[in-house]
């Protein structure tokens, strides 16, 4: 199984996982996670008799800020650590000024506390991807894919010598058991670029995935059928929803509420509130609603 650290976000286990692989030459991290859990992803390492001195590299599925916030501060600790990001990512890595306005629209005055600082990556750390690349690194061999649809700026890589696929947030969320839910934040939600994403990555064939919430899964390709059924009866649910009626707290309560109750049908309470964690279901449907509307205005 990969090697991963667990962040422990909020004080919940299975919530953000962050792999680590070492090698002779130092060790990769990908999405280290926001700096709210900085200090876990270090206690991690020690317990791997490592340092953040030891990193070299970090891998970014992508910027949202619970799988990149840590990156600045780590580079500001480490300043030669390498960040490889999307091309859309990138700028936005350089400067945040507009990702933290729209975290900020998200998460109001409670996203110090959950996210803690995010710094600026200097440019000279950013080395851009566009998808297609294979990297050699961490005595492995890395594939690129764009795998936009939970996000634009969203990449995937595979681990050509154990076939294990790190996927970011492109296969879902399974913080326990089977129960997979489709993580739809705003604003880039986009359903059919999303399919063809399942698509890039099954055609690599993975053995595994290595889902950012929460861990491994295999076999691989049948996770990725059960994700397309998800994540298609999630859109259906919200489509179904708006063409029922109602103002948009009206609809957030519902879609809330049955996404609160279909979980709890199938996990303990602790699990549940670690699901709606990693994935907040208010935010899901404001990135499910976004969607539609594009789709109406003909985007």
């Amino acid at each position: 199984m990969t090697g991963f650290i667990d962040l422990q976000f909020r004080g919940s286990p299975r919530v953000i996982a962050t792999p680590v692989l070492p090698a002779a030459d130092g060790v990769t991290l990908i999405d280290p996670g926001p700096t709210s859990c900085l200090a876990t992803l270090e206690s991690g390492l020690r317990d791997r008799g490592l340092t953040l001195r030891d990193v070299r590299t970090i891998l970014l599925t992508h910027i949202h800020l619970d799988h990149a916030g840590a990156c600045g501060t780590i580079v500001e600790r480490v300043p030669g650590v390498r960040v490889y990001v999307h091309e859309r990512g990138a700028p936005h890595m350089i400067d945040p000024a507009k990702l933290l306005a729209s975290t900020m629209r998200l998460w109001g005055d409670r996203m110090e506390a959950v996210w803690g600082a995010f710094q600026r990556v200097p440019a000279g750390n950013v080395i851009v991807l566009r998808g297609g690349e294979r990297l050699e690194l961490a005595g492995t061999a890395m594939k690129v894919a764009y795998t936009p649809g939970h996000a634009k700026h969203h990449v995937s890589f595979l681990d050509e010598h154990s076939g294990t696929a790190y996927v970011g947030d492109t296969a879902g969320v399974q913080v326990s058991g089977s129960y997979l839910i489709a993580p739809t934040p705003p604003p880039d939600i986009d359903i059919e670029a999303w399919q063809q994403s399942i698509n890039t990555i099954d055609a690599w064939q993975p053995v595994s995935l290595f889902l950012a919430h929460f861990g491994a899964v295999s076999p691989a390709r049948a996770h990725l059928a059960r994700f397309r059924t998800t994540l298609t009866s999630m859109a259906e649910m919200a489509r179904l929803l708006i063409e029922g009626g109602g103002t948009d707290e009206e609809l957030t309560k519902r879609f809330t509420e049955r996404m609160r109750q279909d979980a709890r049908t199938v996990l303990p309470e602790h699990e549940a509130r670690a699901l709606e964690l990693a994935a907040p279901f208010d935010q899901l449907w404001q990135g499910l609603a976004r969607y539609w509307q594009k789709k109406r205005d003909g985007h």
